[in-house]
């Protein structure tokens, strides 16, 4: 065998990688949470109920979305067909751009085939291209981010997590001259907390730094229109560049930047992930504005997905299962051990037929795994009700330890 196969077959090859398990399922549109499990012994499916889906609202089932994705893919088939600056530029990828910029109050908006690449290729230049550029990043911000600020160059600070205090630490450090750049999350993806958005803002407006929030995590799901958390405290005009994800709360695929004009046709121009992608298929770019439309005025599945959630948070409360954080949706159980999440999860599936996928090493800390839990608006909560005892029954049986909220390093 060669060397390089080696290094790969040889699983000591990468310390700190873990093996990951992926559960085959079908979502089934018309009954989500509902989704058939394919067995790995191949015998037959069973049916399953969802709780781990970042289609936090239901929206990859919602009429008005599938209507719009039947539509478009009759008119314009299955592809784009090219990049958008080479036979790829459909109207729909117009007119969501168009709808993304009003939804955040901004000048305009880029649409990208996914939230990744758009923190990366939009950070690469906004970080990049400024010459002397330092960057100020939370010490949580998302792999993306850090591939796109890796990409970039630039020099950059590593601030403690929602740590306001040694955010103005290192900008005081830093050369008032040089143009600065903070970058970071709005409700964050393992934890579920959420920043502290307007004392960043005070900050960004007295060292005269630029703003880049990723929102992916609370579009759609919070604030007037769906608009966002600092849509929802009311300072979404004191940040300079919103990102966001289409594939979350608008159930759909793709990510994208909004921000001044200036700013967003300079990642349109020089952004390598945008200019060398095929573009969003049309009937995904019409499925997803035919979502963010309809969540620009209905508030009822954000009110159902708040409910959950909180009810879900109450009751681990009261039986002392520990979560990380209770400022969002997103339920992240600690569990603290690879072996005892693993297992939690698989008890979760062939007993009760819920499934939560465990989270490990990369995408926590050795030591720090977690049920990344997420109530969705399509549960009931009758549902949330037999999902937590359902858990207190686990914890008992594995001795898993007990306690209050973490909160997050």
């Amino acid at each position: 065998m060669n060397q390089h196969l080696q290094f790969f077959t040889d699983e000591t090859a990468a310390p700190g990688a873990q093996r990951r398990e992926f559960l085959e399922i079908g979502r089934r549109a018309g009954r989500f949470p509902s989704a058939l499990a394919r067995r790995h012994d191949g015998s037959s499916d069973v049916e399953v109920s969802v709780w781990c889906s970042n289609d936090y609202l239901g929206m990859g089932q919602h009429p008005s979305v599938l209507e719009a994705a039947k539509t478009a893919i009759t008119a314009f088939g299955a592809g784009s067909g090219g990049s958008r600056n080479i036979g790829g530029n459909n109207f729909y990828h117009v007119l969501l751009e168009q709808e993304l910029a009003e939804l955040h109050g901004k000048e305009a908006a880029l649409i990208f085939s996914s939230g990744y690449t758009a923190n990366d290729g939009a950070l690469t230049v906004l970080a990049g291209h400024a010459p002397g550029t330092l960057v100020f990043s939370d010490a949580l911000n998302h792999a993306s981010i850090i591939d796109g600020l890796r990409h970039s160059r630039a020099e950059k600070r590593i601030f403690r997590h929602n740590d306001v205090a040694h955010l103005r630490e290192l900008l005081t450090e830093a050369d008032p001259a040089r143009p600065k750049l903070i970058v970071l999350e709005s409700v964050y993806s393992m934890s579920g907390d959420v920043a502290p958005l307007a004392g960043i803002a005070d900050l960004a407006e007295e060292f005269g730094a630029t703003t880049f929030v990723d929102e992916v995590h609370a579009v759609g799901m919070y604030g007037p229109q769906g608009a966002g958390i600092a849509a929802r405290e009311g300072i979404a005009d004191r940040f300079t560049v919103y990102m966001g994800t289409l594939a979350k709360g608008y159930g759909t695929a793709g990510g994208y930047i909004a921000g001044p004009a200036a700013l967003v046709e300079a990642v349109r121009s020089l952004s390598r992930p945008f200019i060398f992608t095929t573009s969003l298929p049309p009937a995904t770019a019409a499925s997803a504005l035919a979502a963010v439309q309809h969540l620009r005025s209905s508030d009822t599945e954000r009110d159902r997905l708040a409910a959950n959630a909180q009810l879900l948070h109450r009751l681990l409360k009261d039986v002392r299962i520990p979560f990380v954080s209770d400022g969002s949706h997103i339920v992240s159980v600690f569990v603290g051990d690879d072996a005892q999440c693993r297992r939690a999860s698989e008890i979760l599936l062939t007993r009760h037929g819920i499934y939560v996928q465990p989270i490990n090493a990369p995408s926590v800390r050795e030591g720090e795994e977690i049920l990344r839990i997420a109530p969705s608006a399509t549960h009931t909560l009758g549902d949330v009700e037999k999902f937590a005892d359902a858990l207190d029954g686990i914890w008992q049986e594995l001795g898993i330890a007990r306690g209050g909220v973490r909160g997050v390093a």
